[in-house]
């Protein structure tokens, strides 16, 4: 086995250097040999295949790269090794992601599972109702049953572990590798290790522990990790939500192995957006800094000049703790906040942290009356400080200045920004111009003569 201090000799050396890594720094040639050693089976491939060190190292880098959706260049570039650090799995990513005849899984429809320890700082109540909901999220979409045991093992056993437990995977502390499983099968097969050095909570805060066991149940079942970043089987953790549902691949997969659910409405779940989908359309956008970024269900896309493609991820990684499937969202530059409404409610933030004191409902902070529940659309004008919120047919202004409504408001939509509409789903301010979005379609409306002047479809910011 080629240990680390060896690999930093042979890195100082020329005839084995790994010019697969652009900066060289040591902590970087550890983290990349460690992740494709732990998740890529770098270590044992080296015996197998006739390859030299950088060839190998850079066949691995690919295939991470394809599997996070990284750009694939076998090079340990900032956003690979960015992702390399995030908390995620302890399963690797090898195993195929396919289903097929020869799928490890369970021979029998009603599977018991037993609860081994708990972790001291979380009450035994929320740890058997997150296990009890992350088992009911499998059988509510296969024919699957679960029960717990008390007197025995059951088939699935759930553990919380530190360090070196005696099942050749020791965790690392936390922050990192959060739980393993193994396949289904008897003895250890189907169990679920989680790392006790870990925080784990029931909220979005740290490491949510319904949302990691729903995961590694899916491993327990038989699945690989997917490749689509919207699947509770993708191997990073993505911050927990409480609108969180089963994305429509972990649905595809699980059925492929046990069949469908036995209801007679088969469940349905959440999609991944594509970008350059022409039915897409968004919940909210707003700028950020110089970029645009738009908002739909779980995820956000971002586009800036920089950037050739867009980019595509869910809130909670930027964002975690602003709720998904956003009702509108608008950025106040002067004052270096994004605001994010949900109902009644808005969330006010710098840079990644919501400020304290938020959510705050919406009728106290900018004076909406009671009958408003919740905002459609908002932006603001950055020479005047105006803010316009947009609810049904009607707008209101506020002065984001003197804090508080303009006289003479709510008005029609319709009489002040002619050749929109009455109804604004989406809008944001760029380069003197409000676009304003309906469905799939985009109207620029131009500040100075208050006329639209184009009218297209809303995918064009992607370079579709």
């Amino acid at each position: 086995m080629l240990t680390f201090p060896l690999l930093w000799l042979l890195w100082g050396t020329s005839s084995y250097a790994f010019p697969v890594f652009q900066d060289g720094q040591r902590r970087d040639v550890e983290t990349v040999w460690k992740y494709l050693e732990n998740y890529y089976n770098l270590d044992k491939d080296t015996a197998v295949k006739n390859l030299s060190g950088k060839e190998l190292m850079a066949e691995k880098l690919k295939q991470m790269q394809q599997l996070f959706g990284l750009k694939v260049t076998g090079k340990s570039d900032p956003e690979t090794l960015r992702v390399m650090r995030k908390p995620r799995c302890g399963v690797s990513d090898v195993a195929p992601y396919a289903i097929n005849h020869y799928t490890p899984r369970w021979t029998k429809t009603h599977l018991t599972y037993s609860i081994l320890n708990y972790p001291p700082y979380l009450s035994r109540e929320v740890v058997e109702d997150s296990f009890e909901r992350a088992f009911r999220l499998w059988s509510d979409v296969t024919p699957l049953t679960f029960s717990r045991v008390f007197e025995e093992e059951g088939d699935i056993v759930l553990a919380f572990y530190r360090g070196d437990h005696g099942d050749n995977n020791p965790f690392d502390g936390p922050d990192y590798g959060l739980a393993h499983t193994f396949q289904p099968g008897p003895g250890i097969g189907g169990d679920v290790h989680f790392d006790l050095d870990d925080r784990w909570t029931d909220t979005n805060e740290n490491f949510n522990l319904f949302y990691v066991t729903a995961h590694e149940l899916g491993h327990a079942l038989g699945l690989t990790h997917s490749y689509d970043i919207g699947a509770l089987m993708f191997p990073s953790y993505t911050w927990y939500t409480e609108d969180f549902v089963l994305n429509q691949d972990d649905i595809n997969r699980i059925q492929a192995l046990y069949g469908p659910s036995p209801n007679p409405i088969q469940p349905t779940g959440a999609t991944t957006p594509t970008p350059c989908d022409s039915r897409l359309t968004f919940d909210a956008i707003t700028t950020f800094r110089g970029e645009v970024i738009f908002f739909t269900g779980r995820f956000y896309i971002r586009v800036n000049r920089f950037m050739r493609e867009p980019e595509l991820n869910l809130i909670g990684i930027i964002w975690p703790n602003v709720p998904g499937k956003l009702d509108a969202a608008y950025e106040v530059s002067m004052m270096n906040e994004v605001r994010f409404f949900k109902g009644d409610k808005v969330w006010a933030v710098r840079t990644q942290s919501v400020l304290r004191g938020f959510p705050i409902d919406i009728h106290s902070y900018f004076g909406f009356p009671s009958y408003v529940t919740q905002i459609d659309a908002a932006v603001c004008e950055e020479e005047t400080g105006k803010t316009y919120f947009f609810v049904d047919d009607m707008y209101w202004r506020y002065d984001e200045y003197r804090r508080s409504m303009d006289p003479g408001y709510p008005k029609a939509i319709a009489e002040d920004f002619p050749g929109i509409g009455d109804k604004v789903d989406d809008v944001f301010e760029k380069d003197g111009n409000f676009y304003f979005f309906h469905q799939n379609i985009q109207h620029r409306f131009n500040l100075q003569t208050r006329r639209v002047d184009a009218t297209r479809g809303s995918q064009t910011w992607f370079n579709c």
